[in-house]
């Protein structure tokens, strides 16, 4: 695939727009982030609490890093493997975990992995872990209550971003997996074109060039299979995630939908997952419904 490296979206923007679009925490002010934020783990903790489930598996040796497998129970389930946002630098599995409970209730197990926040490594390597995280499932998942052969991921932000690295072409093979390891995804407020972050504040713990980010964009990948996927975005999120996540339902095509969630911001949209009426929690439940065999 043929890319212009300085050909990318919002390049006309001077550095400060491009920290309007792109600086949500600003946008949300640090009050209310810090509300959200609390709610996130409040809402976590909730959810599993009683849960049957395994926490702390530690599922790379290469770095050790560990997931929580939350609802099992009976026969393996269709599992949601849930990757959070922070910018790749915050955030933990333990903050992620508010669906569990809903989905739970519907049959659906969670798995929420943890990664290894930049900058201790590179953003190369945070992907790596979450394609080792999904190999776990297909490879273990089934001793844990969880069926291999459906598999959905999705993650909100930076999470949006690993989703989006998880569904493209290539990587499968160099874990041994089958190219429709991942059945369906749902990525929420995602960056699938990360080059305009190399002028942003983000780039203070990425460090990245234009060309490594170029490689780590998901529009920018090969990815022949399309699985069925619903691009979901707030409303009153940050002006550089709606355009992102609308041109990447355009680029993902028929097999893609586009959802913006009225009332909605940046961190409280995911939120809407813990309750099963919200459009979000069903358009995830549709997709999990067609991985049926």
């Amino acid at each position: 695939m043929s890319v212009s490296l300085e050909d990318w979206p919002g390049r006309e923007l001077s550095d400060e727009e491009l920290d309007v679009a792109y600086n949500v925490r600003r946008k949300a002010g640090e009050e209310e982030f810090a509300r959200l934020m609390t709610r996130y783990r409040r809402m976590s903790d909730e959810a599993v609490d009683g849960l049957p489930g395994q926490p702390g598996v530690v599922y790379d040796r290469t770095s050790g890093e560990k997931l929580d497998v939350w609802g099992t129970g009976g026969a393996p389930r269709p599992v949601f493997v849930y990757l959070h946002g922070g910018y790749w630098r915050a955030l933990s599995r333990h903050d992620s975990a508010f669906m569990a409970r809903m989905l739970w209730e519907q049959g659906v197990a969670t798995v929420v992995p943890d990664y290894t926040l930049a900058p201790k490594v590179t953003l190369e390597e945070i992907v790596r872990q979450v394609r080792a995280a999904v190999a776990w499932v297909h490879r273990e998942g089934e001793e844990h209550g969880l069926d291999p052969e459906r598999i959905v991921v999705g993650g909100s932000s930076a999470g949006g971003h690993l989703t989006g690295m998880l569904m493209v072409d290539g990587w499968q093979r160099t874990f041994g997996l089958p190219q429709d390891v991942v059945k369906a995804a749902m990525p929420f407020s995602g960056l699938f074109d990360i080059r305009p972050l190399v002028r942003v504040y983000v780039n203070e713990w990425l460090g990245l060039d234009v060309k490594r980010a170029a490689a780590l964009s998901p529009e920018l990948l090969p990815a022949e299979r399309r699985c069925p996927a619903v691009v979901a975005v707030a409303e009153d999120d940050g002006t550089g995630f709606l355009e992102q996540s609308r041109r990447f339902r355009r680029h993902w095509g028929e097999a893609a939908e586009l959802m913006v969630v009225p009332e909605r911001n940046h961190f409280d949209v995911v939120l809407d997952l813990a309750d099963p009426r919200s459009a979000v929690s069903r358009a995830l439940l549709g997709l999990i419904a067609r991985t049926g065999r």
